[in-house]
């Protein structure tokens, strides 16, 4: 059987399957080679391992004379498992994941990912300065049309479309699959958040506000063994609250830490702070507000502060200036908002920036809106996870917009088709002091949206050394949907997840 593929910006295709090197697209330059089974080289990069045959096309897509989106879809050359799978973009994007890639087409899908419309780390936005349409292509457009171009080159090419489509993505990553649930409902069957940027001038707003403080005030800064003793007297204060000491807060809201007993009472050590590095933990933990007192971005959640990529990476940095989070502020302001290449933090008024943010930039690059109706009504099912710990992004918000969505469509009617896991001891889309390991939702949200199963537990394991499986399992726990959480029965193995009960 024949089947006609109508999209928004590609023309109908009545489809047949078309030998790889044969793929085209109407109006998009498009080049396809058949890439033999192997290891898949990438200059300069490590290798991507012991992939089956594969089609590779690789595309820019020009929606306007400013756009340069690029993006490669990988085709399965046998055994297709009938699925298309979107992959998203860390930070300003810049680039796109052969890795990711690769991965999808030995799960057997079929795969897509884009630049989003230009080149560069994920820290640097200076691409943004003067290009407003780049900017579209990056807050929602280059991730559509690519799935667009995904699907009718997957009909040219198997003569018929996916059963089933699916987007998985973390940081900004969640926020385009915000964006695609919200905008695009018929883009993707299955959509999995992770950590979303999703109210991304608020979230910048935060990032230029921090720069701000370290500018104005380079005393505040606060070196890694401080950071360290942060950590400790966190978890003193509320390691305990769930009945296990496992360097792990498992419910951080009930977490009611004081920082101001650290305050240094005589010389300055490391093993205390300072009033500017006191002044800034507590402007960290309660999050950033305007003038009026306004929240503009919730606060981080206690726990998980050390480490290299708790705080150190993100918030407080090696050096004074080094964190990632202020790079992000500063670029988004720099090339965004004020586009200015000669702008600096050191003035920056919280106030006035979100508004100045909000005014230009959150109908492009905010994925706020709550009503999912549309993709609730094709049957679109939506998981969202972020972990407790996050440096990156404060889990609050994923709660919050968790939260607008039951408040908007309905609790119950929310249950049929989204669930939000909050991951404790997770830091940002993977890693920290928690249990953390798990199938980032993927396998779950296809049960879900194929065969109606819906997610309840997922189980999630730690290593004894981070990130190795064969360093053998140190505990497993499971991760409720929210608002539920592991509680621990009191007699068991508190190492092993039967021992917790999501209540």
């Amino acid at each position: 059987m024949r089947l006609v593929l109508c999209l928004a910006i590609f023309p109908c295709l009545l489809a047949a399957a078309t030998p790889c090197e044969s793929l085209t697209l109407r109006n998009t330059a498009v080049t396809a080679q058949l890439v033999a089974a192997g290891d898949f080289p990438l200059p300069g990069r490590r290798a991507v391992r012991n992939l089956p045959a594969f089609c590779r096309v690789t595309g820019v897509l020009k929606p306007t004379p400013d756009s340069d989106i690029h993006f490669e879809v990988w085709l399965p050359a046998e055994k297709w498992s009938g699925r298309f799978e979107g992959i998203g973009n860390g930070g300003f994007a810049g680039s796109l994941s052969p890795a990711a890639l690769g991965a999808a087409v030995l799960r057997g899908s079929a795969a897509a990912a884009t630049d989003t419309g230009h080149t560069g780390a994920a820290t640097d936005a200076s691409w943004a300065l003067g290009h407003p349409q780049k900017v579209t292509d990056f807050g929602y457009r280059a991730i559509h049309l690519t799935a667009e171009a995904a699907k009718s080159l997957i009909v040219a090419f198997y003569g018929d479309g996916p059963r089933h489509s699916y987007f998985d993505a973390c940081s900004n990553g969640g926020r385009q699959a915000l964006m695609e649930a919200q905008r695009y409902p018929a883009d993707y069957d299955g959509i999995v958040a992770g950590a979303p940027a999703y109210q991304w001038t608020h979230l910048m707003t935060g990032s230029a506000e921090l720069a701000q403080l370290y500018a104005a005030d380079p005393a505040s800064y606060i070196p890694p063994a401080k950071v360290a003793t942060l950590e400790t007297a966190v978890l003193a204060a509320c390691d305990l609250l769930d009945g296990v000491k496992d360097g792990v807060i498992s419910d951080p809201p009930k977490c009611r830490f004081d920082p101001v007993p650290l305050l240094c009472k005589g010389a300055d050590s490391d093993s205390c702070l300072t009033a500017p590095q006191l002044a800034v933990v507590r402007h960290l933990f309660a999050g950033s507000r305007d003038s009026q007192g306004r929240q503009i971005e919730p606060g981080y959640s206690p726990g998980g502060e050390n480490g290299p990529a708790g705080w150190i990476a993100w918030i407080t940095g090696r050096r004074p200036n080094e964190a990632e989070g202020i790079a992000y502020g500063t670029q988004f302001y720099r090339n965004m908002v004020y586009e200015d290449a000669a702008w600096t933090p050191l003035h920056f008024n919280v106030g006035r920036g979100v508004q100045s943010a909000d005014d230009k930039l959150a109908a492009i690059l905010n994925a706020t809106n709550p009503d999912l109706s549309q993709f609730q009504a094709r049957g679109g099912k939506l998981i969202i996870y972020h972990g407790w710990n996050d440096p990156a992004i404060p889990a609050q918000g994923a709660i919050d917009y968790y939260q607008s969505v039951v408040a908007k469509m309905g609790a119950r009617e929310t249950a049929s088709f989204v669930r939000l896991y909050m991951v404790p001891g997770m830091q940002h889309c993977s890693g920290g002091p928690g249990a953390t390991a798990f199938d980032a939702m993927l396998p779950d949200i296809e049960r879900w949206v194929e065969t109606a199963a819906a997610p309840g537990a997922v189980m999630a394991t730690k290593f004894k050394t981070e990130g190795n499986r064969a360093s053998g399992v140190l505990r497993t726990r499971p991760l409720c949907p929210y608002p539920q959480t592991a509680q621990f029965d009191g007699k068991g193995n508190p190492d092993e997840a039967a021992s917790f009960t999501c209540k």
